[in-house]
């Protein structure tokens, strides 16, 4: 038989459809597993992390099918270690399954940085700088000075520090200001049976600072509760003097003893 006869033949046809169903049947099988296997057309939409620690960045991910890894480390001041800072992608993306996302938490030791030289300078001016460096502005302590609001020391954990020494950062530093007013001082004025309130109000109007405030047992509406103690006490018949700037310490209790009454008035309080 010729090659002429043979592709004329009805046999020819026969399998030349035969084989080309088995190459569309293939092609066809093939699309239809990969689509399976690579989720064609399916996504997943990634989840906000950040806040959250890595144990619960872990357990999110795996329930939707995705893994994290951990890129860098920084610090910030004020927030956990080991807290998600920033991630890639980023929330509300979509990806697909078992697609990594990368974080970056918030570091476990924070870094040291120097400390700067913030004597003879403005308190406005201080602020920034503390801030540029990761540093927190702890207490103000007030001395007297002409210069207000100027720099007189600067210390950490209550003790002076020098500039360029290592702090953690995120420390506080404590700051000794000058008061503006130089050696002026002022009589203690009496608190007793004042609220928290009237007693910031009267240390403010008589230039004078809200020192520790200690409360007893019995508060049960901090608002309503008054002064029965105060250090330095008032003597109006020797009347202690304060600097501008200096503090005055309070007790508190939630009602003011009968026999301490009759000192809420400009007289002496002596205990009984």
């Amino acid at each position: 038989m010729s090659i002429i006869d043979f592709l004329r033949s009805k046999y020819f046809w026969i399998n030349l459809v035969a084989a080309v169903a088995v190459v569309l049947l293939l092609v066809q099988g093939a699309m239809w597993y990969l689509k399976a296997y690579t989720h064609h057309g399916e996504t997943i939409t990634v989840p906000d992390l950040r806040g959250l620690t890595i144990d619960e960045v872990s357990t999110l991910l795996q329930n939707r099918r995705l893994d994290y890894f951990i890129m860098d480390s920084s610090y910030v001041v004020g927030k956990p270690p080991l807290t998600v800072l920033d991630q890639d992608p980023p929330p509300l993306s979509k990806v697909k399954e078992n697609r990594k996302v990368y974080v970056t938490v918030n570091s476990t030791v924070p870094p040291k940085v120097k400390m700067p030289s913030l004597v003879n300078k403005n308190l406005r001016v201080v602020t920034p700088i503390l801030e540029s460096l990761g540093l927190q502005v702890g207490e103000l302590i007030y001395r007297p000075d002409l210069g207000l609001n100027v720099v007189l020391e600067q210390r950490y954990n209550g003790r002076e520090i020098e500039p360029g020494t290592l702090v953690p950062k995120g420390s506080k530093i404590d700051l000794v200001l000058g008061n503006g007013l130089g050696d002026t001082t002022v009589d203690v004025p009496n608190l007793i049976g004042r609220t928290l309130e009237e007693a910031k109000w009267v240390l403010t109007s008589s230039n004078l600072n809200l020192g520790f405030v200690k409360w007893d047992n019995t508060i049960t509406d901090s608002s309503t509760a008054v002064v029965y103690r105060q250090l330095p006490e008032y003597d109006p018949a020797a009347p202690q003097r304060l600097n501008y700037g200096e503090p005055v310490d309070i007790f508190l209790t939630q009602n003011l003893p009968e026999y301490l009454k009759q000192y809420t008035a400009d007289t002496m309080f002596t205990e009984p």
